[in-house]
C-alpha cells in the first residue's frame, strides 16, 4: 500500500522559514517524480515543486527563489525547505508523485502564514 505522510508545517510570522518532510512507503521511490503540492481555502490544489530522481527541479513561478524541494532516497523521504515564507504561501502542503495520483493524497501538513 502506497503512502505518503507529511509533517513539519505550523504557524509562523511572515518571513520566517519552515522545512517539510514527507515520508513514503509502498513506493518504488527511486523511479518515481515527486511532488510538493498545496491548497488553500477556496482554492485549487497546485503543484509548488517537484523533484526527479535524477534531483532535477522544478518550481511554481510564486514560490522560485524562497523554496527549495530535495530527496532522500535511500530514506524514502522528500523536502521542501521555504524560506520567506509569506501570507499567500498558507495552505495545506501534501505530496504527491508527478503527475498526482489521487488515492495517494495523505492528510497534509498545515502552513500558516500570519503576523
Amino acid at each position: 500500500q502506497v503512502q505518503f505522510v507529511e509533517s513539519g508545517g505550523g504557524l509562523v510570522q511572515p518571513g520566517v522559514s519552515l522545512r517539510l518532510s514527507c515520508a513514503a512507503s509502498g513506493i518504488s521511490f527511486n523511479i518515481a517524480t515527486l511532488g510538493w503540492y498545496r491548497q488553500a481555502p477556496g482554492k485549487q490544489r497546485e503543484r509548488v515543486a517537484s523533484i526527479t530522481r535524477g534531483g532535477s527541479t522544478d518550481y511554481a513561478e510564486s514560490v522560485k527563489g524562497r523554496f527549495t524541494i530535495s530527496r532522500d532516497n535511500a530514506k524514502k523521504m522528500v523536502f521542501l525547505q521555504m524560506n520567506s515564507l509569506k501570507p499567500e504561501d498558507a495552505a495545506v502542503y501534501y505530496c504527491n508523485v508527478v503527475p498526482e495520483v489521487a488515492r495517494l493524497w495523505g492528510q497534509g501538513t498545515q502552513v500558516t502564514v500570519s503576523s
